[in-house]
């Protein structure tokens, strides 16, 4: 290497945290992304793709200060646009984002905002986010198909907080309010659908879950964009600026609570995932179900001491699921949600065009545990996912929850 690029090297990692061999040999699908799953990660990634063109998108990127009082400088941020899950990343089309890129910087959020145009001759189009903590090397990734085989068509409508960020959680409390804007014009039309969901089947129960034989849906007609927009019903509400059009913008509301639990029948609801069928029945007959739960607890315990350790961990995954895999159900009722509450955060997460996997265990091949969610084209949301389930997961699911019983689960 020349003085010259030597000194442009040195430069640019001083100046910029740039790092041109980062994601050297390294395909979207081999990277770990658990970080986004993590009980202890120190920032949140989000990019909320609005389709403006056939091929043209602006891209708000946001990055939620999860840690108290972060500092830009602490992190390496970058993105970049790929045609591929499996091709290594290159590094020429690696974005680098810098305290100059930045479109706002609020009490919770970093924002960045790229106008981006795909490549219309490929079959896929992927944006990448990174962010690289300089202090410990923890790498945080999101992606996001932006043209795939499993993305109808992207939503062009987003909704925003007062604030003006781009709103990046994934329900709303019954109540509150968003603004919504859009490239379509002044009206955006809203769908309404009130359906509540079932706790899902077990990893090792293979029949097939049950499926609503008719899906109601209440038309909430049209509204002006740039108005604050009250959301007042519990369920999900879908956004479009043209309902022909095949996407739209999906949004769940929830109760006011949430993502903690709201009250007895919901908690007696939640004990579900670690309960014994005859335990759950006794729990849903019972007419005072506070005094129903302590005694069940104690009694799973045996230990009150335990049983409070129990209560608050069972609880904080709770919590923890509803934040990360809410969709258009709550995220405790997902299949992401019931794997995470029962077996904890994931060790490793792989993507792939066509699935999410999730690796439990040991250093060695033999003693990892696999779970495997298969995606699946869904118009509400590119995120919806389903659990591949196997007889063959018995054992370790109810190891699992006899360490819960037992107090002895550690995450």
């Amino acid at each position: 290497m020349n003085r010259s690029k030597l000194l442009l090297f040195v430069l640019l990692f001083i100046f910029f945290g740039f790092q041109p061999n980062a994601f050297a040999q390294r395909s979207l699908e081999s990277l770990d992304q658990s970080l986004r799953y993590s009980r202890y990660a120190r920032v949140g990634l989000k990019i909320i793709p609005i389709q403006t063109d056939d091929s043209k998108f602006t891209l708000h990127m946001q990055i939620e200060k999860i840690e108290e009082n972060p500092s830009l400088t602490t992190f390496n941020m970058s993105y970049a646009i790929l045609d591929s899950y499996t091709e290594n990343i290159p590094e020429d089309r690696i974005v680098i984002l810098g305290a100059n890129d930045l479109n706002m910087d609020t009490e919770r959020h970093w924002v960045f905002q790229k106008e981006v145009e795909i490549d219309p001759t490929k079959e896929t189009q992927i944006a990448l986010l990174s962010v690289l903590d300089t202090r410990q090397g923890d790498e945080y990734f999101y992606h996001i198909d932006l043209k795939s085989s499993y993305v109808y068509e992207h939503a062009k409508v987003g909704a925003f907080y007062a604030n003006g960020v781009a709103f990046d959680q994934n329900y709303i409390n019954q109540g509150q309010s968003l603004i919504f804007d859009s490239f379509d014009g002044p009206g955006i039309h809203a769908f309404y659908y009130p359906l509540k969901f079932p706790v899902p089947y077990p990893p090792m129960e293979t029949r097939p879950a049950n499926v609503p034989k008719e899906l109601e849906v209440i038309d909430k007609g049209d509204f002006l964009e740039n108005v604050p927009k009250s959301l007042d019903d519990l369920g999900y509400y879908f956004f479009q600026t043209d309902t022909s059009d095949l996407g739209g913008l999906m949004i769940k509301t929830t109760h006011d609570a949430f993502p903690k639990v709201k009250d007895w029948d919901e908690m007696v609801d939640i004990v579900t995932y670690i309960s014994t069928r005859r335990e759950h029945e006794e729990l849903l007959q019972a007419e005072d179900k506070k005094k129903a739960l302590d005694e069940y607890w104690i009694g799973m315990t045996r230990n009150p001491d335990t049983a409070k350790e129990v209560i608050r961990e069972y609880f904080r995954q709770i919590e923890f699921a509803n934040l990360l895999f809410t969709d258009f159900k709550e995220g405790w009722k997902t299949d992401k949600g019931m794997v995470y509450i029962v077996m904890g955060p994931p060790n490793e997460v792989n993507f792939s065009q066509d699935r999410e996997v999730w690796t439990y265990g040991g250093m060695g091949e033999s003693s990892k545990i696999k779970f495997t969610f298969a995606r699946i084209k869904n118009v509400l949301t590119p995120h919806y996912y389903t659990l591949n389930r196997s007889r063959a997961y018995q054992p370790v699911w109810f190891k699992s929850i006899s360490q819960w019983r037992s107090g002895r689960m550690a995450f």
